[in-house]
């Protein structure tokens, strides 16, 4: 069987590829072993976002009282909840699979394998049967970490994945690992009532994120009841709990549950990468600006690059690489992709950080104020503050921004436009807002 292009896997770099590549007359397969949507629609971001949503709303019936709203006693059905996560899961997955075949691409939901190279032609192998292709995709997305930490298979814990499919809560929780789902699932536990601790080997949570508006956040949950420990390293697990060191003391923290979450890492087994002789580099698959391997017909794109492991990261790589087949002008610029943490309050960044720039020896201007600084943000936000920093090099363009405060995760793509253009402060400023919007924080800033 031949097809112009053959793509391994199906989460958001490989069906955005299957569809532009079919929208754009190419004969393309898609390969899919697991689920259409991959890790993203099935384990990640849309799953903790709805279980998320459902925790925000018990977060503000608790709060109803400060907006003059009476709500007694509220409560929550975790099935309920969890059956609304299945349900939303299965009809976005189920929608990606009927937008893709749309396209005429030919899905195949069996895992693939790379073969070699014949007569110009590469050759994947599947279930028995065996594909020519002239282009290949590759987007086999990324595997949970495990750290070797001793204990560690001699209890039950949860990473990401288990803990998406609980049938009943736990009273404590250790999460191992302040990242960003580490503190997704901190953020919804201690909404449903759970005692959440976290252990975190850096000084600060959410890895590269600005650090003023982590701690921020950090110290938010730390009024809720979550305990964190910052340069804390775990040297042991056991029936009874964690055992951490800090500064050279051990304790023991314990726990019903230890919920690991330390990162991911590029799924490079199996697929055949070396039956090709595709470059690697670091964690992942080497690429250039288009998303090309070291194969000159061969493209690697989403988790598996080992750099900016998100799904709306994948999605634009897909598109740039896509767009070279095709002969489009297109380069994938990282400058401009926005990172968010989908707590509550929200925390959002994209472009440099101040703790970036440092280390670079780079000059630049800082300009911050209050999200109370927006009248918006005041009405819908009780006593809630939160920040809006954005960054300027010497030219005056802007190239970062930082953001603590809802709807964070919304405001946050206006600076990355902000940032893609090559926008000045004074250029952004002219930018009309309407009023009353939480955006007009932007307006609010002054150098």
């Amino acid at each position: 069987m031949n097809f112009d292009i053959a793509i391994i896997g199906g989460g958001p770099a490989g069906y955005t590829a299957a569809e532009r590549a079919g929208a754009n007359g190419l004969k393309a397969v898609l390969f899919e072993k697991k689920a259409m949507g991959g890790v993203c629609l099935n384990e990640g971001c849309i799953p903790t976002k709805t279980l998320l949503y459902s925790a925000k709303i018990l977060d503000s019936i608790k709060s109803a009282s400060k907006y003059g709203v009476s709500a007694e006693s509220p409560s929550f059905d975790l099935s309920k909840i969890m059956s609304r996560k299945d349900k939303t899961v299965k009809m976005l997955t189920g929608g990606v699979k009927m937008t893709v075949n749309s396209y005429g691409v030919t899905i195949v939901e069996k895992e693939a394998f790379i073969e070699g190279e014949n007569e110009g032609m590469i050759r994947i192998t599947c279930d028995g049967e065996t594909y020519s292709v002239k282009y290949l995709l590759v987007c086999t997305g990324s595997d949970t970490v495990i750290p070797p930490i001793p204990g560690l298979s001699g209890v039950s814990y949860w990473t990401s994945k288990e803990a998406l499919e609980i049938k009943e809560l736990p009273k404590t929780l250790v999460i191992i690992g302040g990242g960003v789902i580490g503190m997704e699932f901190a953020s919804f536990f201690n909404s449903m009532g759970v005692k959440v601790h976290v252990v975190e080997m850096m000084p600060e949570i959410l890895g590269a994120m600005d650090k003023e508006t982590s701690g921020m956040l950090r110290a938010e949950y730390a009024k809720r009841g979550v305990t964190f420990y910052l340069n804390t390293k775990v040297v042991e697990v056991n029936a009874h709990g964690v055992v951490i060191e800090k500064e050279g003391k051990v304790s023991t923290i314990e726990a019903e549950k230890i919920l690991l979450s330390v990162g991911r890492k590029a799924n490079l087994s199996r697929v055949g990468l070396d039956k090709l002789n595709i470059e690697l580099h670091r964690n992942g698959v080497k690429v250039d600006e288009h998303l090309l391997t070291s194969h000159p017909r061969v493209y690697a794109c989403g988790d598996i690059t080992g750099y900016s492991l998100l799904a709306h990261t994948a999605i634009r790589e897909a598109e740039v690489a896509i767009n070279h087949i095709l002969g489009v002008e297109d380069r994938m610029n990282y400058d401009c992709v926005p990172g968010v943490v989908y707590t509550n309050p929200e925390v959002a960044g994209v472009g440099k950080t101040e703790e970036e720039l440092i280390k670079s020896g780079l000059s630049y201007r800082v300009s911050k104020l209050p999200m109370a600084y927006s009248g918006r943000f005041v009405a819908e936000n009780e006593q809630g503050n939160g920040l809006c920093k954005l960054i300027q090099d010497e030219e005056g363009k802007i190239i970062g921004c930082h953001m603590l405060g809802n709807p964070a995760s919304e405001l946050i793509v206006i600076a990355g436009i902000a940032i893609q253009r090559g926008y000045t402060v004074e250029e952004f400023q002219k930018t009309v807002f309407p009023h009353p919007t939480v955006g007009e924080i932007y307006h609010e800033i002054m150098f």
